[in-house]
């Protein structure tokens, strides 16, 4: 109808907003989702990967302090040690030590069997006693050829006997006499082939090469020993000795400090697992060589006066002393020393990694004496604890370590 208004039901025109705005929400989760992986990752990975690093046991010294003018870390080691095998190769038939047993140069300390080749000494022996029986009867032969000589002569002289009857006396003598010798020499040869066979019995017998302590037994009763150890199966060795009285410290200082060191330069020695002592001792002999990878030269330092308690292997910290030093007043007070390489400076405070199961913990640390490459700890550190030596930069507060072997 003319001017008619239509009226159109607007609500009805709505835009459907709902797949756009799942559409985003979903979005932002994947996006939430792939950062949340992301972050733990990566702190998986810093918490999982573990860094190599080179630690020491924190210990106390009793040092002359005034006096020390170089400090060096190493181990002590017998100077005169040995792994003692047998000459010949069997099977191990006895071993009479055990570790810690004390034995004098010549003991028997093990046998390996020895049948056949007693079997072939006895042998060598019973042809002996043939070669000698051989002896005697070429002995008989030219006692018998002489007397029988004898008699031709008497005869040739009464024209009774004849000149064929004298030359054979004569050629039986000189034979009987040839086969004389050969038995003797035969003996002689015999002998020498019986004392060959002596050698290969006692080759049976592991004996001590000199005066000692078992430290190690590396075979047991029943295993095949070989003088050269390469077979499959073998041992190459059956003990390991050490003469006690020849322990030593082996200390590594550093290149650029070795002109302060000389032969029989005093020294303290300070073994980590005797708190209560310090031993005296002198720089016995200087290494001339240096190792590149370390930048140090190995320093072999002598006990003056030494005891049970100091074992090969034990570590050792050396100070080396003042040419003129005499070393009879120690310190009564003790000082818990470390490298001043494992001492780092952040923010104005000194602080070092200690190592907790297997983790780095960062801990502040108060400083007194320097003595050498080394320095006092007057706080934050107890005897025992093990500390990380010249840490790294990717090394922080909780980082998984690895000691290095």
């Amino acid at each position: 109808m003319a001017g008619e208004i239509h009226t159109t039901d607007l609500s009805t025109l709505k835009i459907n907003r709902t797949p756009q705005t799942q559409s985003s929400n979903t979005k932002w989760i994947i996006i939430a989702i792939i950062l949340c992986c992301v972050i733990g990752g990566g702190y998986f990975l810093m918490n999982s990967t573990s860094v190599e690093v080179e630690t020491m046991q924190v210990f106390t010294s009793q040092s002359s302090s005034s006096e020390t003018i170089l400090t060096g870390q190493g181990y002590v080691v017998a100077q005169r040690k040995a792994a003692i095998s047998s000459k010949a190769t069997g099977r191990l038939d006895a071993l009479y030590v055990i570790e810690g047993d004390k034995v004098k140069q010549g003991d028997i300390i093990g046998r390996i069997e020895s049948a056949d080749v007693q079997a072939a000494l006895d042998q060598q022996k019973a042809q002996l006693e043939v070669q000698k029986a051989a002896l005697e009867n070429a002995t008989a032969e030219l006692e018998d050829a002489e007397i029988s000589l004898k008699r031709q002569q008497e005869l040739r002289k009464e024209n009774v006997g004849t000149q064929a009857d004298l030359d054979a006396a004569i050629n039986r003598v000189k034979k009987a006499k040839a086969q004389i010798q050969s038995a003797k020499a035969s003996i002689a040869t015999q002998e020498s082939a019986i004392r060959a066979s002596l050698v290969q019995v006692e080759n049976t017998i592991i004996r001590a090469p000199f005066d000692g302590t078992i430290l190690n037994k590396n075979a047991n009763v029943g295993e095949v020993i070989t003088a050269l150890g390469g077979a499959a199966g073998s041992r190459g060795a059956v003990v390991t000795l050490a003469d006690m009285t020849s322990l030593q410290v082996e200390a590594d200082v550093s290149e650029s400090a070795i002109q302060k060191i000389q032969e029989n330069q005093p020294v303290e020695i300070s073994v980590s697992a005797i708190s209560d002592k310090k031993y005296k001792g002198i720089v016995n002999k200087i290494i001339p060589t240096a190792d590149r990878a370390k930048g140090t030269v190995q320093v072999k330092i002598r006990f003056d006066d030494i005891d049970e308690r100091v074992l090969p292997e034990m570590g050792a910290k050396v100070n080396f002393l003042k040419i003129n030093t005499v070393v009879n007043e120690i310190e009564s007070k003790p000082k818990l020393l470390i490298p001043q390489t494992a001492i780092q400076t952040k923010n104005g405070k000194k602080t070092v990694f200690v190592v907790k199961d297997n983790a780095a913990q960062e801990t502040a640390v108060s400083t007194g004496t320097i003595l050498g490459e080394y320095v006092e700890i007057t706080n934050g550190l107890m005897n025992g604890d093990v500390i990380i030596l010249a840490p790294s930069d990717n090394i922080q507060q909780g980082s998984k370590v690895q000691i290095k072997k």
